[in-house]
């Protein structure tokens, strides 16, 4: 949430390649002293909470937002005037500074903040402007004039992949403007479709899959209210961001590049921010009961932003539509961190749950003429929290301007780093400003290095609203239950646990599944041997021997199939025990996965065991849902 017109939007809340290094400008200063490009190798994955290299090594994200490629007009006045754009600042649709300052001696500052990586934001408006970008807004790169907005930023992500950084596209906008109030970009489907929406991800993607470095997809910036309604996280309607980011996800790692981290932002804003009414910042609040399961395992990044004029229940607004909800800099340290840890970090400090996954604090800054005791204070305890616990971050904005086109002091006060009309720069590299400890202690904070152990992961399925398969290789196969409701494990995984109702499901690793051979759909009590009667009286979906469970469906509360892979080695052929769970929760103490059918009667297999069957009754004035699991040991080793 950056600082566009504050009051202006709590009003209207209230209603509802490489590329060649050019010449450095005539008394332009040198660049930094250029600092050592981290070693590191992608793709990027996950394991558990870290981010990880292709060589498992830890890789921490600190990042800046090279941001202006998403729009700096406010949504009023001439386009062309600077005074209608943000801070005085028109970024003529492209990262901010190339006008003033060279590629080159741009990448070796961002260096110098100790810097790896750049959350590079993009409106979709972007994706389709034909015009060039005017000469001017290139000056200090003549390379790139006549090159239309996504030619330049082409260039820009190039020339910061072959500096060694890893780019984070961020879809922040629909419109090239200024984020983020009622402005037509409230959410992904503002004036489009979810599929429109994720086509232009599909489209992006591919544009830059030959491009290692090119690391991630961050969905879309701040979801939020619009003036008639609430964005919402698993109802299944048209502002469901859960099931949207889900949906796109799926269709970027499968349609154009399977390399790419997922980065799924918590919802901004939701409700009227006025004394009585229900309103909020939801953050990362909802993953704890509904987490994301994408096909393409160790992918997921979650992510949240923190301004210290908002708060847990304050959308940031002063003036008319101002709450009296307490901000962020209003609360203690110790209320800082537990509001922290309450709506973004617990989802990666609680291991070995359905939503355990690291969390990038991708937008957080303040200014640098900031005066007023109670911000600075905000900006010292919560820099102190993100390098104490170990967090990855990217600071809101790295550039902006010190003085206008004209060499009047002017420009973006939040910017890390700040260059006037010559280029001249200032900012935290610089012991003049006050932000600099800070941001020093954070960007050198010590923190794990190395390697990551792979860890067990879990993974929830979710049946609410629609199929739920996590499978490549179901879904190469084919609907296996026409008109059922589908869900399945991804592949590497098992199905560990099942909810009496809600149709939920939990996924454990196991690579168990052979490399070769279908899955098999079971519908009947075919391979109940004769005496293997594990729950008399109950419908036994059992798995053929030498299969273990994957998938399920359901017609309505119904049990209507099991789905059932080959394992690769030979599994025991003991009895194996049922876990009833038609009756109250039925898990082993310290479960992995944790509450994945919150609310739910749920069974689960321990971790030394596989599911090999489903039970199910249809008898009178009972649930004809799923009752017991079979659990049976699983190989020695």
């Amino acid at each position: 949430m950056k600082s566009l017109v504050r009051a202006v939007s709590a009003v209207l809340l209230l209603l509802g390649g490489a590329l060649p290094a050019a010449a450095a400008q005539s008394g332009a200063p040198p660049a930094a002293p250029a600092a050592a490009a981290e070693d590191w190798t992608p793709p990027l994955a996950t394991r558990g909470r870290w981010i990880v290299d292709a060589h498992g090594n830890r890789f921490r994200l600190r990042s800046g937002n090279w941001d202006g490629a998403q729009g700096s007009w406010t949504g009023s006045g001439d386009r062309t005037d600077p005074a209608a754009h943000h801070a005085g600042q028109d970024s003529h649709g492209i990262p901010l500074g190339l006008d003033r300052v060279a590629l080159p001696t741009l990448l070796a500052d961002f260096r110098a903040l100790g810097l790896n990586s750049i959350r590079l934001p993009f409106s979709n408006e972007m994706l389709r402007s034909t015009a060039p970008v005017p000469d001017a807004a290139v000056a200090a790169n003549p390379a790139l004039r006549g090159r239309t907005p996504l030619q330049v930023y082409d260039a820009v992500v190039a020339a910061l992949t072959d500096a060694g950084f890893a780019v984070i596209l961020n879809n922040h906008t629909v419109t090239t403007r200024w984020c983020c109030g009622l402005d037509g970009n409230e959410r992904w489907n503002s004036g489009r479709t979810t599929a429109q929406w994720a086509d232009d991800w599909v489209s992006v993607a591919r544009r830059y899959r030959d491009n290692p470095r090119v690391v991630g997809a961050d969905l879309y910036n701040e979801v939020r209210r619009d003036t008639f309604d609430d964005p919402n996280w698993g109802l299944g309607d048209g502002h469901d961001w859960q099931a949207a980011a889900q949906e796109a996800a799926d269709r970027i790692l499968t349609e154009a590049n399977p390399d790419l981290l997922i980065v799924v932002e918590g919802i901004n804003w939701t409700g009227i921010p006025a004394d009585g009414l229900p309103h909020g910042r939801p953050v990362l609040t909802p993953v704890r009961t509904l987490s994301h399961t994408l096909v393409v395992s160790h992918k997921l990044v979650y992510s949240a932003h923190f301004y210290g004029y908002t708060g847990p229940r304050h959308s940031g607004a002063t003036g008319i539509g101002e709450t009296h909800d307490p901000r962020y800099q209003d609360l203690t340290r110790a209320e800082l961190e537990q509001a922290l840890y309450d709506q973004a970090f617990f989802v990666a400090a609680e291991s070995g749950t359905h939503f355990t996954a690291p969390v990038w604090i991708s937008e957080f800054g303040i200014g640098a003429d900031e005066g007023a005791a109670r911000p600075r204070a905000w900006f010292d305890n919560l820099t102190a929290y993100l390098a104490a616990s170990d967090a990855d971050f990217a600071y809101w904005p790295l550039v902006g301007w010190s003085t206008t086109a004209q060499g009047a002091p002017g420009g973006d006060t939040w910017a890390l780093l700040r260059y006037d009309a010559a280029g001249r720069r200032s900012g935290v590299l610089d012991a003049a400003d006050w932000r600099t400890p800070q941001w020093t202690g954070l960007a050198a904070a010590a923190g794990r290095t190395g390697p990551v152990p792979a860890t067990p992961s879990s993974y929830q399925l979710s049946t609410d609203h629609r199929d739920h398969s996590a499978s490549l290789l179901t879904r190469a196969g084919g609907d296996w239950d026409s008109g059922a409701r589908k869900a399945v494990c991804p592949d590497g995984a098992r199905l560990a646990g099942l909810s009496h109702t809600g149709g939920r499901g939990l996924c454990a690793d196991a690579d168990l599944r052979a490399a070769a051979g279908g899955a098999t759909v079971v519908r009947d009590e075919a391979y109940v041997p004769p005496g293997g009667d594990w729950a008399t009286g109950y419908t036994k979906l059992q798995c053929p021997q030498g299969g273990f469970l994957i998938g399920y469906s359901l017609r309505g509360e119904r049990v209507s199939a099991a789905l059932c892979a080959p394992a690769r080695t030979a599994l025991p052929a003991a009895p194996g025990r049922t876990v009833w769970f038609d009756r109250g929760d039925n898990r082993p103490q310290g479960a992995s996965g944790g509450d994945f059918a919150y609310g739910r009667y749920k069974g689960q297999c321990p971790a030394g065991e596989y599911a090999a069957g489903i039970a199910f009754t249809t008898r009178f004035a009972a649930r004809p849902s799923p009752a017991a699991l079979l659990c049976r040991p699983l190989p020695a080793g």
